[in-house]
């Protein structure tokens, strides 16, 4: 009897659960391109803004969000690329926006992670996330790579790691790493290094 309640509840709430999870990538889409919406935003008004101001393209290996702005606005046009790859503890997935240069990083978001909390689980703080607002996805010798290390010298695509997070940084490095070699790739910004 329970395990037909459970059944017959899990089906019923399937379309709902399903809404909700599509509602908050588009969210993390629209936070990660800074498209302003109202904070208490339900999941209609989401899905209308993303519909009229975000569209998809999918090139290649990689899924392209392109945020058009409204006509007479100086917002200027931003991109994002879905990624995902292993973490340490089950899968990572964000999205990471670039500017029109497609080598400047906009804004990173990760939309699902099952890391370490209070470890591995900053990567989604706003503290990790904000280091990489202006960095490169390539170095200055046109290497296509991101580095997150800690200590060490400045550069253009290098960022702190996470204090007893290594082995999450790494994953991460390794995650976007292959998301930043198939955009060089796909856009041809890769100088073949």
């Amino acid at each position: 009897m329970c395990a037909l309640l459970l059944t017959a509840a899990s089906s019923f709430t399937a379309p709902y659960r399903l809404a909700n999870a599509d509602a908050e990538m588009k969210r993390n889409i629209l936070d990660v391109l800074a498209v302003r919406y109202p904070p208490d935003a339900s999941s209609e008004q989401l899905l209308e803004i993303f519909t009229d101001r975000v569209k998809q393209e999918g090139p290649g290996e990689l899924t392209l969000y392109r945020y058009i702005p409204p006509e007479g606005s100086d917002e200027v046009e931003r991109l994002a690329v879905a990624f995902e790859g292993p973490g340490l503890w089950g899968p990572i997935k964000g999205f990471l926006a670039l500017g029109s240069d497609l080598k400047t990083i906009r804004g990173l978001t990760f939309y699902e992670q099952e890391e370490t909390p209070g470890l591995g689980g900053e990567i989604a703080s706003q503290f990790f996330l904000s280091q990489f607002e202006g960095k490169k996805i390539m170095d200055e010798a046109g290497n296509v790579g991101i580095k997150i290390k800690s200590g060490g010298p400045s550069a253009v695509n290098r960022v702190d790691a996470i204090t007893g997070a290594t082995m999450t940084c790494d994953k991460v490095e390794a995650i976007l790493n292959e998301a930043a070699r198939k955009i060089a790739k796909e856009f041809g910004k890769e100088d073949g290094k």
